[in-house]
């Protein structure tokens, strides 16, 4: 096999040689390839197992979750973004109740963030866990949820300061060396989420200035951690003259609808490749 072999198991990229292993390991001859390859294509839903053994025997992987893996779930990113120095809320994160409570000393209904805050689960993305709390009631509900969670395996939450963002937030999407940003905006006061299943609408216009400055923070980001392909969440707050890009939380399985769709997306990866492997003197 030539030494300049590019792989992919990625199924809308065609490669020099190209593996589809969804729901299962590599096997043996899928792994010799892997050990030969000069560069390898990833699926965005790759598994940990499969990144691991290719960043193993390869160099060159495309895209990079080395973040991802390395610093899963919201505690995870809590602490790279405390790596990187990166902006954030004030964060309190707990691997279990018991933690928080420990934590709370005598009182388990005391919130180090005070109220209103937000609470967040480890696990899901894309608003699913996170709730906001604006009474002592609220974090004890949020609490007995925790434990249910815990006894299914579903460890893990942060409480988190809430940051008034006029409703809205701007979601960055990384793809390689191209970055895009965009508003998500609830336009319903009542609702707290922003993400598009709770009914925000997306505004690609508004604020240049500020978009440009997420834009700005996030490539920063990217160029300390190695990302190439997520989709980040950033606040502004409404209280600051000035307000700078806070960091809430990246998404490496992202919505594509303020891409302009799932097609958009997949020119996007495909255009990303080329320039990354051209980065590499390859090609496809």
């Amino acid at each position: 096999m030539d030494t300049k072999v590019i792989l992919s198991f990625h199924p809308n990229i065609v490669a020099h040689k190209n593996i589809l292993c969804a729901g299962r390991m590599p096997n043996d001859e899928d792994q010799r390839a892997i050990q030969k390859a000069e560069a390898i294509i990833l699926s965005q839903g790759c598994h940990e197992a499969v990144y691991r053994l290719c960043r193993k025997h390869c160099a060159h992987v495309f895209p990079n979750y080395d973040a991802r893996f390395d610093f899963p779930g919201k505690l995870g990113q809590t602490r790279l973004f405390q790596k990187v120095g990166a902006p954030f809320p004030r964060t309190y994160p707990f691997e279990t109740v018991s933690a928080y409570e420990e934590h709370a000393r005598q009182n388990a209904r005391k919130c180090p963030v005070g109220f209103p805050c937000v609470f967040k689960s480890d696990w899901g993305g894309e608003g699913e866990g996170v709730f906001l709390l604006n009474t002592p009631e609220d974090l004890e509900q949020a609490l007995e949820g925790a434990k249910r969670a815990e006894q299914s395996g579903q460890k893990g939450f942060l409480l988190q300061t809430y940051i008034p963002s006029g409703g809205r937030s701007l979601r960055v999407v990384v793809i390689g060396d191209q970055v895009f940003s965009y508003w998500r905006v609830q336009k319903d006061p009542s609702k707290f989420l922003t993400n598009i299943k709770a009914g925000a609408v997306i505004d690609h216009a508004s604020d240049p200035g500020l978009q440009q400055a997420g834009r700005a923070a996030v490539r920063d980001f990217c160029s300390k951690t190695g990302i190439n392909l997520a989709g980040f969440d950033l606040l502004f707050s409404q209280d600051e003259k000035t307000p700078m890009p806070l960091f809430l939380e990246i998404n490496y399985f992202f919505g594509r609808q303020g891409l302009g769709g799932s097609l958009r997306y997949y020119e996007l990866v495909e255009k990303a490749v080329k320039v990354w492997l051209g980065t590499l003197g390859l090609s496809l």
